[in-house]
């Protein structure tokens, strides 16, 4: 591959808004990513937010309600995970499909019973659909995402009750 067809390959890849291309022709190999720092940017933010109740300290907690609106009950209880409950956590980074495909039922609702292995959802990462199977058995409580919604490594995705 010349210069002027790597030229033209990034022109056309700017073109088109692709973001990251790679193409493997005998032993030439290239790659191309561009805007690597704006996705890897959010994702520092989401996890310290994400870990920062479970860790602030006694001096941090009494601001945060003082700036805030009052707390209501349902909200105290959504903010305090029962003890027992498990957490199903994604994987990997993708987006989250809460059914097989668009207009289907989804694999599993807040209320269902579930079997350890029992696949709970898809989390789709560059074009491959991997399902997320339950580690426990038990009731779903909650679902944490929505539809479509992206997500990142470690995300919680759903709260379950495990079976006595």
């Amino acid at each position: 591959m010349n210069q002027k067809e790597l030229k033209e390959l990034i022109e056309f890849l700017i073109e088109k808004d692709i973001t990251e291309f790679e193409l493997e022709r005998g032993d030439v190999k290239v790659r191309i990513k561009r805007g690597a720092e704006h996705v890897v940017a959010p994702t520092a933010p989401h996890f310290a937010v994400h870990v920062a109740p479970s860790t602030a300290t006694p001096e941090a907690a009494p601001a945060a309600p003082a700036a805030s609106a009052p707390v209501s009950a349902e909200q105290k209880t959504a903010a305090v995970p029962e003890a027992g409950l498990h957490t199903v956590h994604s994987p990997i980074v993708g987006t989250f499909y809460e059914c097989p495909s668009p207009g289907a039922p989804p694999f599993v609702k807040v209320g269902d019973l579930v079997e350890a292995g029992q696949v709970l959802c898809i989390v789709e990462a560059m074009k491959l659909m991997n399902e997320i199977e339950a580690e426990v058995a038990g009731e779903i409580v909650k679902k944490l995402v929505t539809n479509g919604q992206p997500i990142e490594y470690g995300q919680e995705l759903f709260v379950v009750r495990p079976k006595q």
